[in-house]
């Protein structure tokens, strides 16, 4: 006898009270990292010259914040991971640059690797996943 599996409503027709579980589960979700649009090319952003030590802050940064969700790193005031939304008004770029940005990113945001010796990390979240577009160490977006 074979099981029927139930499958799950598209949410678009999820009830108020399924919509808001949903919320609420996806609240607890730890934070995945994602490399898919990383530009390792742009000129100001360009990671090739750095160090293994520089790569071995990264990683050790994103294992740290892969224990968090993503409110807990939003809302996280600590001097050392300065981590906010990236206002393009306030830096060297106007957006990232990839193809069809605007239909993917809602909001770019950025954090530290550790206290200003490492530079920036900048990117977005879909969901609990952030994709990181630059590895900014010399602090290029607002110089």
């Amino acid at each position: 006898m074979s099981k029927i599996r139930k499958s799950t409503p598209p949410i678009g027709n999820l009830s108020i009270s399924q919509a808001k579980q949903l919320a609420e589960q996806k609240a607890k979700e730890l934070i995945n990292f994602s490399f898919k649009y990383l530009d390792g090319i742009h000129q100001k952003f360009c990671y090739h010259p750095h160090s293994n030590t520089y790569f071995v802050e990264v990683l050790d940064r994103v294992k740290n914040l892969s224990a968090l969700t993503k409110q807990e790193l939003l809302s996280n005031r600590s001097p050392s991971l300065k981590a906010h939304p990236i206002n393009w008004t306030d830096t060297t770029e106007s957006c990232f640059g990839f193809p069809k940005e605007t239909d993917i990113v809602d909001i770019p945001y950025q954090f530290s690797i550790n206290r200003n010796e490492h530079g920036r990390v900048h990117g977005f979240f879909i969901y609990n996943t952030f994709y990181v577009v630059w590895l900014d160490k010399m602090h290029n977006l607002y110089s």
